[in-house]
């Protein structure tokens, strides 16, 4: 009776060694899915397309180009991880990008004083919406589109409605006209911009709280922690972010368009969600981020290169998002049980 007992509550070593090496990998998989899935889309369109795709050329371009992109999506993450939303994020930029224009080439203001000015005024977008959100408790959502929505008519004043150029050549050439390792300089200020945002929320005080913040505002308050210090503090940093990334749009247009700024607002949002779902799944972080952007950029290139017509783009990227969201949410609910 005793050996029966003994057979059947042991455990066969082989499967238990199975079973935990399983274990291990789980998370690995989960965390570097989102990579994976871009090298197969790499692969795919570098068969697809060998003589065009894979090339130095087409790798920089695409590193180069979405810049902007992941400046601005970086921005869009400090008010996401607070359980917020920013939807002026967008029109900040653009308004960064046209007042720092105007003031340079129409008001002849050094370069230096007219970014100083084009990243003041996103930041007074931020502060409207944190006292809005913050102090008189209106939805984020109904805030920033209506600060952004201002935002966008400022810029379409201030500009006449036309497209400002001729900007001080030291900023196209601190944005576009230098490269390295044939990638331009803006590239780079992106990279590093992701990576001194990750720092600061896992290596720093101020970043664990408001990691906190978001995953739960009652606790945090009960902790001692000062909520509403830190939700304000994400707007204000978020716009501060677009600010900048106004600041490199002007620099890689060589002036500022009172418009095209827009097309940054659902790239941005897709680019984040997707992000939560790698590196640090249900959670948004900023190296997610990084790879969500040039994942999507990678697929937009290559439809583009397959002969697909110029809405691919925002198709690709409106579908992006709803699965983004809905991948992230899923991520979300399993590292919550």
């Amino acid at each position: 009776m005793s050996t029966s007992t003994r057979t059947a509550t042991s455990t066969d070593p082989s499967t238990e060694a199975g079973g935990r090496s399983r274990w291990r990998l789980a998370p690995h998989a989960e965390r570097f899915a989102l990579i994976g899935v871009w090298v197969v889309v790499l692969v795919v369109f570098s068969l697809a397309r060998p003589q065009t795709y894979p090339t130095a050329g087409n790798l920089q371009g695409v590193l180069g180009s979405q810049a902007v992109l992941l400046v601005a999506s970086l921005g869009v993450l400090l008010p996401l991880i607070t359980g917020e939303f920013d939807l002026s994020v967008a029109s900040a930029l653009g308004l960064s990008s046209m007042v720092t224009a105007v003031m340079n080439v129409q008001h002849g203001w050094s370069i230096g004083a007219a970014v100083l000015a084009g990243v003041a005024s996103a930041l007074c977008v931020g502060i409207v919406n944190a006292i809005g959100v913050v102090v008189f408790g209106i939805p984020s959502f109904i805030v920033t589109l209506g600060s952004g929505t201002f935002a966008l008519g400022v810029v379409q004043w201030i500009s006449g409605q036309s497209t400002v150029t001729g900007i001080d050549p030291h900023l196209v050439q601190a944005t576009v006209g230098t490269r390295l390792l044939g990638v331009p300089l803006q590239f780079f200020y992106g990279l590093a911009a992701a990576v001194l945002l990750a720092a600061l929320l896992e290596l720093t005080p101020l970043g664990r709280r408001l990691l906190f913040v978001g995953r739960s505002p009652q606790v945090a308050k009960l902790s001692g922690f000062d909520v509403p210090r830190l939700r304000a503090g994400a707007f204000l940093g978020c716009s501060t972010i677009a600010g900048l990334a106004g600041v490199v749009y002007a620099g890689a247009l060589g002036g500022a368009d009172p418009s095209s700024a827009q097309s940054f607002l659902l790239p941005a949002f897709a680019a984040a969600y997707l992000g939560a779902t790698a590196i640090v799944p249900g959670q948004f972080n900023p190296l997610g981020t990084v790879v969500a952007v040039y994942f999507l950029s990678s697929g937009v290139v290559g439809l583009q290169m397959l002969g697909a017509q110029s809405f691919v783009q925002q198709l690709f990227y409106g579908g992006a998002l709803v699965v983004a969201v809905g991948l992230s949410r899923y991520v979300r609910h399993r590292a919550t049980r």
